[in-house]
């Protein structure tokens, strides 16, 4: 009888479940991500105030208040009857930007793979002068310069008069990042192909960009922000207001507010980031990767 009860007891033990025990919160963990939740409000709260901001009434936008008592969602059809220009403008921030992004990606993404494994003679003073143009305000030192080449040539006031000096001016910084990315896969896997009779084009293109997507993702929304948002340059090489970039008209149109209440500014600029938040919502997955694996650790 007490052998049947100890054998009940015992699988009565064994078919209880174990409930697992909770990880202790560690006060660096905490403090990590009341750091990270703490930058995130930082970048999020001003462009959610923008965008409420930008459908609230007038009254509404100067009582102080956050959430709207009436939402006026009228302002974005003012910006489009008070900037006839506008859409033009839009279309120049995307075409010179898309071009800019294109362009600066295809020649560094070939620079730092042949930096990287290629046996050229002189990479290293290459890499050297790259680094060299870093520690220099460029876009200030330049500035006059490439004016006077573009009144030279006829490039003022065009969107290739744009695009090409938004090119030169990221190619260093996008070269350098290509070639970190490439330096992340072995030389040993070039070398395999080519002992199998690959050319190096054939390397390039079947073996290594399948192997640097993450890498790609990085460099072209880098250079997309870095376009997108550019002014000096645009207001410097053009004048006239239908091939001007967004950021220009922007800045333009507000220099003395009058019928231009805080609502209708806001809307403008919640159109002038929308396109740079939906493509980073797309790819941010791809981005975050490039950031923290370089492309591919092998």
């Amino acid at each position: 009888m007490d052998l049947t009860r100890s054998i009940d007891s015992i699988q009565v033990r064994e078919a209880a479940p174990v409930m697992p025990r909770r990880p202790r919160l560690r006060l660096g963990t905490i403090l990590l991500h009341a750091t990270i939740i703490f930058f995130c409000l930082i970048i999020i709260l001003p462009i959610l105030w923008v965008f409420l901001m930008s459908i609230k009434s007038i009254p509404d936008a100067y009582t102080g208040k956050l959430w709207p008592d009436q939402f006026d969602f009228s302002h974005y059809n003012y910006v489009f009857e008070h900037i006839p220009s506008f859409w033009n403008n839009f279309t120049n921030s995307i075409i010179v930007t898309s071009a800019t992004v294109f362009l600066t990606s295809v020649c560094a993404i070939l620079a730092g793979y042949a930096l990287v494994h290629l046996r050229l003679p002189g990479s290293a003073l290459m890499v050297s002068l790259l680094v060299g143009t870093l520690f220099f305000p460029t876009r200030l030192v330049s500035l006059i310069g490439i004016f006077e080449i573009q009144h030279a040539v006829g490039l003022l006031n065009t969107r290739i008069g744009l695009i090409l000096p938004y090119v030169t001016l990221n190619l260093a910084i996008s070269i350098l990042t290509m070639r970190s990315i490439f330096e992340q896969i072995s030389p040993e896997i070039a070398d395999a192909a080519r002992i199998d009779g690959a050319s190096s084009w054939r390397i390039f293109y079947e073996i290594m960009l399948p192997l640097i997507v993450n890498g790609i993702v990085v460099l072209v929304i880098v250079n997309f922000v870095t376009a997108w948002g550019e002014y000096l340059l645009a207001v410097t090489l053009t004048n006239d207001q239908s091939v001007r970039t967004l950021p220009v008209v922007l800045a333009t149109t507000f220099g003395g507010f009058g019928e231009w209440a805080w609502p209708r500014i806001a809307a403008v600029y919640i159109m002038a980031i929308l396109p740079g938040l939906i493509g980073f919502a797309i790819a941010q997955r791809w981005y975050m990767k490039g950031l923290t694996e370089g492309a591919l650790k092998l």
